[in-house]
């Protein structure tokens, strides 16, 4: 199982990936990040995602269960409701940002102690593939093991 420097290199080798990292989403801190960031400082790239992850993941619009779990969702578990003890999880599985020289894909991950991180990815618009890209980044987001 891979963990934070393995998943940002593997998540690198997407076509059109410019940046990533793994971020935070509750105190806005990059937990690890690798190539361009665009504004130029990982740090606040970190802080400005997690507010945009924030607000997505404590939407109760969003949080509204399912009729029933989607095959393969990473938080089936969120639709279903938290087992007692273990902390909520978000519905959200992953937020994406259009602009106009690129896409940003915000890929929550789920962890064993708060899911509170997400995996960010800046891919370029016109050498990337979003759906490639969003589908990619779900399989990384499940293997990534934070220690």
């Amino acid at each position: 199982m891979p963990g934070i420097d393995e998943c940002l290199l593997e998540v690198m080798r997407l076509p059109g990936a410019r940046g990533a990292a793994v971020v935070d989403w509750t105190s806005g801190l990059a937990l690890g990040t690798i190539g361009e960031s665009p504004n130029g400082d990982h740090e606040a790239t970190a802080a400005e995602t997690a507010e945009v992850a924030r607000m997505a993941a404590e939407q109760p619009v969003f949080a509204q269960a399912q009729a029933g779990p989607s095959p393969g969702a990473p938080f089936a578990q969120a639709q279903a409701g938290p087992s007692p003890g273990a902390p909520p999880l978000p519905a959200v599985e992953d937020v994406i940002v259009t602009t106009v020289p690129g896409y940003h894909i915000l890929r929550f991950v789920e962890t064993a102690f708060d899911s509170s991180v997400f995996l960010h990815l800046w891919l370029d618009r016109s050498e990337g593939n979003l759906a490639l890209a969003r589908i990619k980044l779900g399989e990384i987001a499940e293997r990534l093991v934070l220690a």
